[in-house]
């Protein structure tokens, strides 16, 4: 069942997305070469028990952690680890769904460590772009089948491909509600888009084949062919006249205490 957010819901669901991107924002100022994935997890679970809110990954369904990292040719739901250590010309995408005052604000991004290949680059570039070309197509009356339409076309034109087994959802006062958000598809199909749905859009783009499979952890999705893998996310709102991207950064609004845990 699709929820429509009251007025009310709406502005909490603003509060809960902005520290969001605050929190994806601090642990991207703070990635360095040589740290660990664990090393993050620990300055997120911080950032967000700081401010209030706690991490809806942690516990959920059994993942120990408190945001996903996901690195090179992880696609998706990467678990930190002491282990897992940032190298020179990595990618590794950050994850992270502060739950707070009943509400989820979920969103990630891919960053770029030292000096990464220029196919990597791109590849990084093109999914960020599949991302914003799919929140462009949304608003009432639109259907849910045109953001895949818009997202496949330009990761195709560009030489990589979507991942289909994972997508976005709604999301509100649950971490995963309908409808289901699929980053492939046809356009004109699919749920209507109405005011007050919410949910996030955050294609999965491989710079080989779209296969995937998930390791042994039960977690960790990693493409079949070791290809490199990057992904975005915004949480999004239908708006009486269009959409807002409620995980926005906004950088004026970025204040010193911000930058602390």
């Amino acid at each position: 069942m699709i929820t429509i957010k009251s007025s009310r819901e709406i502005e909490v669901m603003r509060e809960a997305c902005q520290l969001a991107a605050k929190t994806l924002h601090f642990c991207g100022q703070n990635l360095r070469i040589g740290m660990s994935t664990e090393d993050i997890d620990k300055l997120c679970h911080a950032y967000m028990i700081n401010r209030g809110a706690t991490a809806a990954t942690l516990g959920y369904h059994g993942f120990p952690k408190s945001l996903c990292t996901s690195r090179n040719e992880v696609i998706c739901h990467g678990i930190p680890s002491e282990e897992d250590i940032l190298k020179d010309g990595d990618l590794i995408n950050l994850d992270v769904t502060p739950l707070y005052r009943g509400f989820h604000g979920d969103t990630n991004a891919t960053f770029l460590l030292g000096n990464v290949k220029p196919e990597h680059k791109k590849l990084v570039d093109v999914t960020q772009e599949c991302m914003m070309r799919g929140i462009s197509v949304c608003g009432p009356g639109a259907r849910i089948g045109d953001i895949g339409a818009v997202i496949e076309e330009y990761a195709h034109d560009n030489g990589f491909s979507v991942v289909h087994e994972y997508c976005g959802h709604g999301i509100g006062r649950g971490f995963h509600e309908e409808p289901q958000i699929t980053h492939f598809g046809k356009k004109g199909t699919g749920v209507e888009m109405r005011p007050g749905m919410t949910f996030t859009i955050e294609p999965m783009i491989n710079l080989g084949k779209r296969h995937c499979k998930v390791l042994n952890d039960g977690w960790t999705v990693i493409s079949k062919d070791k290809s490199w893998s990057a992904q975005f996310e915004h949480t999004i709102l239908i708006t009486e006249d269009g959409h807002e991207i409620l995980t926005l950064f906004r950088p004026e609004e970025w204040k010193p205490e911000d930058a602390k845990l």
